[in-house]
């Protein structure tokens, strides 16, 4: 059972739930304290949001997920959740080159990584992230409480997670966080 959920643009959710990408980038939400984000929790729901998300955001390759993620986009005033993510490792991208190496690893284009590592004071999180699916969505109400622009919400009731299995198997999971610690500490590596 998980109340909390973490908002993120839907293309973004698709390519997590399809073993596509395995870490989220997150700077902070406007209605965030001081703008910055903070990890309020490690196990959480895959909040899709469609207001932010467009096509020049996201890479070439990425577009045809866009428009998948369009299509199948439930109606007004609902929220489908299916996927939660478990972070298994944090990191604070202190410089630009290390977040902008990180391409083939997620579905950012470069000027969206850019713009989010700028904006404000120069960094990024990033959050490597265990994904799961559970084997029947739930479709929630859509409520004011769920709505602006910040990282975090707090769900009316616990969902269920059961039944959900992992997005990637044990060994793909291994080599994605591999290939991140061999990126961001390469002096662990040396």
């Amino acid at each position: 059972m998980l109340q909390h959920a973490f908002k993120e643009w839907a293309v973004i959710c698709e390519a997590l739930g399809q073993g596509q990408q395995s870490l989220i980038l997150r700077k902070g939400g406007i209605d965030e304290t001081d703008g910055e984000f903070a990890l309020d929790r490690t196990q959480f729901w895959l909040y899709p949001t469609f207001s932010h998300q467009q096509n020049d955001g996201i890479q070439e390759e990425a577009r045809p997920l866009l428009q998948q993620v369009e299509v199948n986009r439930p109606p007004a005033g609902i929220v489908r959740l299916q996927l939660w993510a478990e972070v298994t490792s944090i990191y604070r991208i202190r410089e630009e080159l290390p977040a902008l190496l990180l391409s083939h690893l997620h579905c950012w284009s470069e000027e969206t990584v850019r713009q989010r590592f700028n904006y404000r004071t120069p960094g990024l999180y990033l959050l490597v992230v265990r994904v799961h699916r559970v084997p029947k969505p739930h479709e929630i109400a859509e409520t004011p409480a769920y709505a602006g622009c910040r990282s975090w919400v707090e769900l009316e009731a616990p969902l269920s997670t059961e039944g959900s299995t992992p997005v990637l198997d044990d060994e793909s999971f291994r080599i994605v966080r591999k290939q991140l610690d061999l990126l961001l500490s390469p002096t662990a590596y040396a």
